[in-house]
């Protein structure tokens, strides 16, 4: 149970901000990255600072956020809590599993790695911050929309001399989303409504605007899912009848699962009268997704992976 709890918990904290947000529309995007230098202070997206002693070099990754942004900068985690994200990114090597529970990481395993830097999510991994920074320095770290992912990506291209790859990264990804959501548009897909959800039948949770992924597909499509109220507990909770009300055209759920018995989440609801109403049920256009790349990943690997996953699956 302690582990459900907190993988809800981490993924309430992805989906929620401070305040509701109106159905959001696609922004321009430059397709060029401005200059970056290496750097061994830097400020980041959300306003903290991380300062090094040297150029890092051996990161443990306990978010989806870390493995991607580092992988976009040619290094690879010495340990990560993200094994089976790695792969849909493009690593094919092996990486040390860190042990431990979401948020109760073994510590002791972590100083063996012998890090230069830690990065985890915030609200989860602070408790750990007393026992790590005794030898690495501790970034927590959480984007709410694609240009926060970008800035995460640039501060460690600077943290790890690697400000090059880091502008590569970005103006590659940046290309990507223009073009896709020049496509939207032009084919009328732009005006598709889109749903994302996860959790289970007794608390449904919705990728909201005020998230990363729920802001990301609003650049692409449709997608009538604002945050409700301030209260992260229940910011991203929706009734089936709420779902219904919005009418979506196409539903992606990523169901988080922990046993081999456990029932995905859109089989859960396949028997519910409310659910079966709603047009993408309806159409057979509900999509089981990979759990890993859609709930955890949080780079721009992970984004672009998303983008193409979902332009493929929503029709004109």
């Amino acid at each position: 149970m302690r582990t459900l709890a907190l993988a809800l918990a981490g993924l309430t904290l992805a989906a929620c901000t401070a305040a509701p947000a109106p159905e959001q529309k696609p922004t321009p995007v430059v397709r060029t990255a401005a200059p970056l230098e290496t750097s061994l202070s830097v400020t980041d997206p959300r306003g903290t600072k991380v300062t090094l002693t040297k150029p890092a070099e051996r990161i443990v990754c306990l978010n989806g956020l870390c493995d991607d942004i580092v992988l976009d900068l040619g290094l690879v985690p010495v340990g990560t809590t993200n094994p089976t994200l790695l792969p849909v990114l493009g690593h094919t090597g092996e990486v040390p599993k860190v042990p431990g529970t979401f948020g109760s990481e073994d510590v002791e395993f972590i100083a063996g790695l012998k890090p230069d830097l830690v990065i985890g999510l915030p609200g989860v991994h602070d408790p750990l911050r007393p026992a790590i920074e005794k030898f690495a320095p501790l970034w927590t770290a959480e984007p709410a929309t694609w240009e926060e992912s970008v800035g995460y990506l640039r501060a460690l291209g600077s943290l790890t001399g690697r400000a090059d790859r880091a502008v590569k990264a970005e103006e590659t990804f940046r290309g990507k989303l223009a073009d896709a959501i020049a496509k939207t548009q032009a084919d009328g897909r732009s005006g598709k409504k889109v749903l994302l959800m996860y959790g289970s039948v007794d608390s449904i949770g919705v990728d909201t605007t005020s998230s990363l992924k729920g802001h990301l597909l609003g650049q692409l499509f449709s997608y009538p899912f604002p945050a409700k109220g301030t209260d992260v507990e229940t910011a991203s909770n929706y009734s089936v009848e709420e779902l219904l009300a919005k009418q979506p055209d196409v539903v992606f759920v990523y169901s988080l699962l922990f046993s081999p018995d456990d029932k995905t989440l859109s089989s859960q609801l396949a028997d519910n009268p409310v659910w079966k109403q709603i047009p993408a049920v309806q159409q057979g256009r509900v999509h089981e997704m990979h759990a890993k790349l859609w709930g955890s990943g949080r780079g721009l690997r992970s984004l672009a992976a998303v983008a193409d996953e979902a332009l493929a699956k929503v029709p004109a």
